[in-house]
C-alpha cells in the first residue's frame, strides 16, 4: 500500500491526493531546478523564430564547417554553412512541438479517460482496454515505429500533396512539416498504455471507498461520481504518467529522426544534427557538430529524468 493510499479514510478525505502530492513534489529542489531548465528549454524553442539569428534554412557554402565563434556564428556551422546555433534552437522547438502534442493526445487525454472508463465501469470495456495496452506494451515499441514510419511514410506524402493541390496550401512537403503528423501519431500510439495502467489501478480502488459507494447508494450519476469523487484523486497520476514518458517520448523522436523516419529535412531536429555530427573523422575534425546539439539534448534528456524521479518520490512520500 502506498503512502497516498494510507490517507484514504473511509469518508471522503478534506484534501485530495493531488494536493498532498504537489506539496511534496514542490519540496523536491532538485526536481524542481529540472522542471525550471526545461522550461527554460521550452521558451527556447517556441521563441526559435524570434531569437534565432539567422533562418534555420539560410545556407552559406562559403563558410561551411566553421567552428564556434566565427564572425557571426556564435556555436560555428554545419557542412552547408547553416548557423549551429540556429539549427539548435529550432531542434529544441521539434522536440518541444512533438513532446508536448504525443503528451496531450496519448498521455493527457486517451490513457487517463481510458483508464478512468476501464476502472470505473469495468466488465466488458475493462477487458477490452486492458488486452489492447498488453499487446501494445507486448511488442517492441521501437521497431514498430521504425517498422510503421517507413511504411506509411510515401502514402502520407501522397495525401498531403493532394489536399496542398486540393486547398492551395503549400510547404508541408517542402518543409517536412508532414512528417510531424506522422511521429505525432506513431507516437502517440504506443505512449497512452502506462497512463491508463495507472489511472485504472487507483480508479478500481477508489470506487471500493464508503464515500463513492455511499454516492452511488444516493443515485449520483455516474459524471458527478467521476467529477467529484474519482478525477480529483487520481489527478496527480496523470502527472505522474506524463513525467515517466518525457524522456521516453523525446529519445524516441531523437531515434526515428535518425535512422530516416521521423521529422524530415529541411526541418531541424537532433536526430538529425547528431548524425550529421557523427563519424570518428567528423568527431576529431569538427567536434563542435556533435557537441554543441548532443549537451543539449542530453541535458534536456537529463532533466527529464530528474523531474520523473522527483514525481515518483513524491507519490510514494520519500
Amino acid at each position: 500500500m502506498t503512502a497516498f493510499q494510507k490517507t484514504m479514510a473511509t469518508e471522503r478525505p478534506s484534501t485530495s491526493m493531488t494536493g498532498i502530492f504537489l506539496r511534496r513534489l514542490v519540496a523536491k529542489k532538485l526536481g524542481m531546478i529540472s522542471a525550471g531548465i526545461i522550461i527554460i528549454l521550452f521558451c527556447v524553442g517556441i521563441l526559435a523564430p524570434l531569437l534565432a539569428p539567422f533562418d534555420y534554412r539560410e545556407t552559406e557554402l562559403n563558410n561551411a564547417l566553421r567552428g564556434p565563434g566565427f564572425e557571426d556564428y556564435l556555436l560555428g556551422t554545419d557542412r552547408l554553412g547553416r548557423d549551429l546555433l540556429t539549427r539548435t534552437m529550432y531542434s529544441i522547438r521539434t522536440t518541444v512541438i512533438i513532446t508536448v502534442v504525443t503528451v496531450l493526445t496519448g498521455g493527457l487525454f486517451l490513457g487517463p479517460f481510458l483508464g478512468i472508463v476501464a476502472g470505473y465501469f469495468g466488465r466488458w470495456l475493462d477487458t477490452i482496454i486492458s488486452r489492447i495496452g498488453e499487446i501494445l506494451s507486448s511488442l517492441p515499441a521501437l521497431l514498430m515505429m521504425i517498422l510503421i514510419n517507413s511504411t506509411l511514410d510515401d502514402r502520407l506524402r501522397g495525401v498531403v500533396r493532394t489536399f496542398e493541390d486540393w486547398s492551395g496550401i503549400d510547404g508541408l512537403i517542402s518543409t517536412g512539416a508532414y512528417s510531424y503528423f506522422l511521429v505525432f501519431g506513431t507516437l502517440s500510439l504506443f505512449f497512452w498504455v502506462g497512463s491508463m495502467r495507472l489511472i485504472r489501478a487507483q480508479v478500481l480502488s477508489i470506487r471500493e471507498l464508503d464515500y463513492v459507494t455511499a454516492a452511488q447508494a444516493l443515485g449520483a450519476s455516474p459524471v458527478r461520481i467521476l467529477r467529484q469523487h474519482i478525477f480529483p484523486n487520481v489527478a496527480f497520476l496523470v502527472i505522474l504518467g506524463i513525467s515517466s514518458t518525457l524522456a521516453g517520448i523525446a529519445g524516441s523522436e531523437l531515434v526515428l529522426t535518425w535512422v530516416g523516419v521521423g521529422v524530415q529535412p529541411p526541418m531541424p531536429s537532433f536526430g538529425a544534427l547528431l548524425y550529421e555530427g557523427s563519424g570518428a573523422r567528423t568527431v576529431r575534425a569538427y567536434p563542435h557538430l556533435l557537441l554543441v546539439p548532443g549537451t543539449v539534448v542530453t541535458l534536456l534528456l537529463f532533466c527529464f529524468v530528474l523531474l520523473g524521479d522527483a514525481i515518483n518520490d513524491a507519490f510514494r512520500g520519500d
